[in-house]
């Protein structure tokens, strides 16, 4: 098995787990607060990774570029709107459907990276893509009555609109890290996958953290003392995020974007599988047949892609 298949799985389900805290913590805070979070608490995790390749192991540091400024601050900005876009699904009452169509992230991320940096995937990835798109999306509608004008209201509606603009900003983001850390191989002797992943990163989350502590300093003061207060639990949510973190952008740095975010479609069904064994729901035929849709798509993607 390939480096980054593994890395994928295991990336997978930290974001499972990362998005189940946050949505804890959007209970007890704004959106702003919740997404802040994701980033402020994950610096020292971050820094702590840099710091072990490098003075643990031994591994030099890259030289940045302009190239990798560019691409590091677009990715950084494309994620924060695409968190805050997401979070932002949870005080939805009804946002399944929503974040569904967040999922639709490998297909654009195909697109975005097809359109700004010429980077095409197979006909067989294509395929997979879309096989997985399709589970997740038959997923998004399982719990309702199915009808034509269901399923248009589905689409239209705000909470998929805001689904699919999440998606297209992660896409955008993916595409955006993949290309940072791949501008920094030649100041290394050679490539070196984590080094790069770990040092874009670091970069990137620093980034984030004061641009949102600056905005919530001029705009939502309200936020920091409710911040503080969930300190707890923002420590699980830091170092879920950043770990998840430091391995997509090992991953993507290995593989394709596009790629990488079609495997981890592989985290719907650990949601699922939290969801059968340990809150004992229950799931209906279609949620079953979009998951096995899901898997037929992994499965194409790790034969095919």
């Amino acid at each position: 098995m390939e480096l980054w298949i593994g890395i994928t799985f295991v990336s997978a389900f930290l974001q499972n787990l990362r998005s189940t805290l946050q949505k804890h913590l959007k209970a007890s805070m704004g959106t702003t607060g919740a997404t802040f979070m994701r980033f402020g608490f994950g610096v020292p995790f971050a820094l702590a990774y840099l710091a072990f390749l490098h003075f643990g192991l031994g591994k030099p540091l890259p030289s940045t570029n302009a190239t990798f400024a560019i691409w590091a601050v677009v990715g950084a900005m494309a994620q924060i709107v695409a968190t805050f876009l997401l979070v932002h699904l949870f005080s939805l009452r009804n946002f399944a459907v929503g974040t569904a169509y967040s999922r639709t992230e490998p297909a654009q991320a195909a697109i975005i990276a097809l359109i700004v940096v010429g980077e095409s995937v197979s006909s067989g990835t294509v395929l997979a893509i879309a096989i997985s798109v399709a589970g997740v999306m038959l997923i998004s509608v399982a719990r309702t009555e199915l009808s034509p004008t269901s399923i248009l209201t589905s689409i239209f509606s705000r909470t998929a609109g805001i689904g699919l603009a999440s998606g297209a900003f992660f896409g955008m983001s993916s595409v955006a890290y993949r290309s940072a850390s791949l501008s920094l191989a030649p100041s290394l002797e050679r490539p070196d996958a984590m080094m790069q992943a770990s040092f874009t990163l670091v970069v990137v989350i620093v980034l984030q953290t004061l641009c949102m502590l600056g905005w919530l300093v001029w705009r939502e003061r309200s936020e920091l003392p409710r911040i503080a207060k969930a300190w707890r639990p923002g420590i699980a949510v830091g170092f879920v995020g950043a770990t998840a973190s430091f391995g997509w952008f090992t991953a993507m740095t290995l593989q394709h974007a596009a790629v990488v975010k079609a495997l981890a479609q592989v985290e719907m069904l650990f949601a699922f599988a939290s969801t059968v064994f340990f809150f004992k729901e229950k799931i209906n035929r279609l949620e079953v047949t979009g998951c096995l849709l899901i898997v037929l798509g992994v499965l194409s993607l790790l034969a095919f892609g």
